[in-house]
Order: C-alpha cells, then structure tokens, then sequence
C-alpha cells in the first residue's frame, strides 16, 4: 500500500499547486466540470475522503452512514457540511488536508487485498485507494483547466489507466448493457516514453493512445470525437464511448 499511498500525497502536493493561493472569489468560481464550483470540488474530495476513512477505519460507523446515504436521507455532502459551510476557501482547504492525511494513514495501516465494505460492492483496499487517486486527479485538472494552470503528467496516470481498464465491464454494467465476450488491447505511451500495455497481443479490437488522453476520455472530461485516443473494431470504439469508472448515472459522450 506504500507506493499508491504516496502517489495520492504526490497527487494532493500537485493538486496544491493549483489551488494554494487562491483568492475567495476563486474559490466561488464555477469550473469546467458544469454544475461545479471550486469550493464545492475540495468539499467533494475532502468529504469522499472522510467516508474513506471510515470505510478502512470504523466499519461499524460507515454502515450507519451508508444506511442513510440509500436512503437519500442525506447526502455525502451534508455529512460535514456542518462543519465547512462557514469556512472560508483556504481554511476548507486546510479542512481537507487534514481529512486526507487522515485517509492515506487508514490505508496505509490496511492489507492491500482486505476486502473493504463501500458505497458500491465490496472493494479490495488498494483498489479503493487508487479510486482516491483517480478522483483526485479528474477534479484537480478541473480546476487546473479552469484556470488554465499548468498540472503536471506523471507516471501516476497508471493507476487510473489500469482502472480503466479494469471496469471495462462495469462501464457497461452502469448503462444497462451485457459486456461483449471479445477482448480489448489496450497500448498508451506513458508520460516518460514507457509503452503500457493490457490485454491479449492478438486481439483484434485495440485501442491506442498516450496515457493523459486516455484518462481524460475514461474521466469523461474530453470527448473521443476531439482526442488522439485511436480504436481499431467497433467493440473498442464503443468502450471509449462509455468508459466510465465511478458509479454515477452514465454521461452522454459528447460532455467534457
């Protein structure tokens, strides 16, 4: 758990860069993830992390917290917001650093293969964290592209790009269809140069890409029709189209 638990510092030290410094309007001001502001994007983090925490931590707790949120009792939002409404930006943004150095310290203290109890199926503890590093990534270049601040591309994009792959079938799962039974090849070029590979050599549905460009159409944050990403076979195509990691109603293809 060592190397992903410092891979979501690296990420937060990256995120930072983004954020630190902030003026309050900032911090009120949409972003390009529509419905988003910059306030609510760090509550969002910060609150997923405290559930997190939870999760790994209290397993007796985050079951009466998961009971609620079934029921659309509350949401995960209103879980703290009692204790952030009032905050200035750059103190919810202390707020959330606390939140996540608490997380990385649960996770780290977990076997990386310990089935944790989570909002969706049950989840290995690794896979979890690295669900924490995709998220954090995805909503920091929101941030970042909104302000057009520069974030950096590191070999941390394989994490998210083995979740990508991964979930291929819960991508279809989310929008209600059956999982086709031919495989996918997966090839990206990492930030460094390093060819990535997943998949069998020989399949015949491939898809090719650089690493950054990949994630961004898995993160659902630039379109297919406007990326590098290339498909071979319509099976691969359509992977593209509705690749989604994360349980949320499915996004139409044509949303950044």
């Amino acid at each position: 758990m060592e190397q992903i638990c410092a891979d979501i510092e690296a990420e937060t030290e990256a995120l930072a860069g983004v954020v630190e410094g902030f003026a309050e309007q900032q911090w009120r001001a949409p972003t390009v993830a529509e419905g988003w502001d910059s306030y609510e994007t760090i509550l969002h983090l910060g609150a997923t992390d405290w559930i997190c925490d939870l999760a790994v931590s209290n397993p007796a707790t985050f079951a009466k917290v998961r009971a609620r949120l079934a029921t659309s009792e509350v949401s995960i939002h209103e879980l703290v917001s009692s204790e952030v409404n009032s905050k200035a930006g750059n103190e919810l943004w202390s707020w959330f650093l606390e939140v996540r150095a608490s997380m990385v310290d649960a996770l780290r203290k977990t076997q990386p293969k310990a089935r944790i109890t989570w909002l969706g199926p049950d989840i290995g503890a690794r896979s979890l964290a690295t669900s924490r590093l995709l998220e954090t990534w995805t909503h920091s270049h929101d941030l970042a592209d909104t302000f057009e601040i520069p974030y950096p591309r590191t070999d941390r994009l394989r994490h998210i790009a083995h979740m990508g792959y991964v979930t291929r079938e819960f991508s279809y799962i989310n929008r209600g269809m059956s999982m086709p039974d031919k495989p996918v090849r997966l090839e990206l070029v990492s930030p460094n140069g390093e060819a990535w590979t997943w998949g069998p050599s020989d399949a015949e549905e491939v898809v090719v890409a650089t690493a950054y460009e990949f994630c961004k159409v898995l993160t659902r944050r630039l379109p297919l029709r406007e990326s590098t990403v290339e498909t071979t076979g319509a099976l691969a195509a359509e992977w593209m189209e509705i690749a989604q990691p994360w349980i949320e109603p499915p996004r139409i293809s044509d949303e950044a």
